[in-house]
């Protein structure tokens, strides 16, 4: 039996990933998720100082904290920032990572550089007059969804998403990922697509293209990109697919 920890995506904590926890202790393994500083029941805990290095910190520690062995580390979303830190930091403690509809970060990278120019900047300024100059306020459903897929979501679960999001801390948009980054030789490499990432990945992007090549071990899941609301039991069996 394996022993997950489920880090959430952008203004998410452990919360959204209940169902999935559940799932997979009914199959008899250890699933621990975790609420990253400044979100959910930390709101209150984050600030202007919250940065991605907190994050990081946040999730060695816990690890550590619980003296947790043989950990399988799961990213949803930005998640793949932090946990892509973090992953570079556990030693042997970990036995393998799994990015959901994510793909691991490279030393010097944020997560603006994922999207345009444009784009960033119109996150700054949304930040700078309304966000108190470190809070990034999740975006409606109808902009969310230009970037995002909602497919698989009924009503109640984007009214959870909707009324259960925090404003997240922009200051881990923005701090680039230092090292070190790199995986042991042994760590078991897992990605979990969904509908936003399957298509980038059978377009043959090229900066994604060694997703496709082992080492790493791809699960589709067609479902949008919030499987562990919308697709909670099904991502739940490929996780308990992936250590047996």
């Amino acid at each position: 039996m394996a022993t997950f920890v489920l880090v959430p995506g952008a203004w998410l904590g452990a919360w959204a990933w209940e169902d999935t926890a559940h799932a997979l202790r009914e199959r008899g393994h250890t699933a621990l998720p975790l609420t990253l500083t400044g979100l959910a029941e930390h709101a209150d805990q984050g600030g202007p100082q919250t940065d991605l290095d907190t994050h990081i910190a946040d999730i060695t520690d816990f690890v550590e904290r619980n003296d947790l062995r043989d950990v399988t580390l799961i990213a949803h979303s930005y998640a793949a920032a932090p946990v892509t830190g973090a992953a570079g930091r556990l030693g042997d403690r970990l036995e393998r990572v799994v990015y959901v509809d994510s793909a691991p970060f490279a030393a010097g990278m944020c997560m603006l550089d994922l999207m345009p120019p444009q784009a960033a900047d119109q996150l700054r300024q949304q930040v700078t007059t309304s966000g108190d100059g470190w809070q990034l306020s999740m975006p409606p459903f109808d902009v969310l969804g230009l970037s995002s897929s909602l497919d698989g979501l009924d009503e109640g679960q984007r009214d959870a998403l909707r009324t259960r999001a925090t404003p997240h801390p922009f200051g881990t948009y923005t701090q680039r990922l230092a090292g070190p980054v790199e995986l042991g030789a042994g760590v078991d490499r897992v990605l979990i697509a969904c509908h936003d990432f399957t298509g980038l990945l059978d377009a043959g992007v090229p900066m994604l293209a060694y997703l496709n090549q082992p080492p790493w071990r791809r699960f589709d899941l067609p479902t949008g990109h919030w499987p562990m609301l919308s697709a909670p039991a099904e991502l739940a069996d490929i996780l308990d697919g992936t250590v047996s």
